[in-house]
């Protein structure tokens, strides 16, 4: 018996229709699909529905990923993969494993020798990155910055000198509700020469993407409280 794949499909970020994002080859795989492990099974069904998938709903098979599943529950969500039947992982928003909990799906997968394919679609981290203007060929993104303000301002710190040393772009994001604490927090730590790029709700029809210098933020100018937003950083 052939076995099955782990398939890492990316899913539209914010409210764009699944046809206008996804290029036909991933839908088709998706549709072909009745086993998914996902970050959020209501938007999971919801992208489902979109994306016409053939099969009632409720008759296909889901199971919840985050970041409290132990690698025991993991190891049942895929055992479909040993009966020959492939899974789709899916985020909350674009690509599963990039800053998300499918990664412990794909690690479970290698481990046991089943095939991973990822399929294209979009990623709010490499469209930051794109719009940014700042080095496309040295990059790291580091996830969440510290919540304390003192690690914080240390760490803003490393992220410029990593930067300045590498000539390297530094990409973070923050939860939503602290995006404007951030700009203010990025306008008190930084150098003013250091660049930083915001781009907030990334493919929708209100994107914002703007690159500066530090000296020329104005935190109040921005209106991105609860918006989702990546934030590249370039010092000089």
């Amino acid at each position: 018996m052939n076995k099955g794949i782990v398939y890492l499909i990316p899913c539209p970020i914010g409210e764009n229709h699944p046809e206008l994002v996804l290029p036909k080859h991933t839908l088709e795989v998706v549709q072909s699909l009745e086993n998914f492990i996902v970050e959020n099974e209501k938007t999971s069904r919801r992208f489902l529905r979109a994306s016409s998938h053939p099969k009632p709903i409720r008759e296909l098979t889901f199971e919840t990923l985050n970041k409290h599943t132990l690698e025991t529950d993991i190891v049942n969500y895929i055992e479909p993969l040993s009966k020959g039947e492939s899974i789709g992982v899916i985020s909350e928003a674009g690509c599963p494993g990039v800053a998300d909990p499918g990664a412990q799906v794909v690690r479970l997968a290698h481990k046991k020798g089943f095939q991973v394919i990822p399929l294209i679609g979009p990623s709010s981290i490499l469209m930051a990155l794109m719009g940014s203007g700042f080095n496309g060929q040295s990059f790291s993104f580091v996830g969440y910055l510290p919540k304390d303000k003192k690690e914080l301002k240390n760490k803003i710190k490393d992220l410029e000198v990593l930067s300045k040393k590498y000539n390297q772009t530094q990409i973070f994001i923050e939860t939503p509700f602290r995006n404007t604490q951030m700009l203010e927090n990025l306008k008190t730590f930084c150098n003013p020469s250091t660049k930083i790029s915001i781009a907030a709700n990334i493919n929708q029809k209100n994107e914002l993407i703007k690159t500066m210098t530090i000296s020329k933020l104005q935190p109040n100018n921005f209106n991105i409280h609860k918006i989702p937003a990546v934030f590249s950083l370039m010092a000089e």
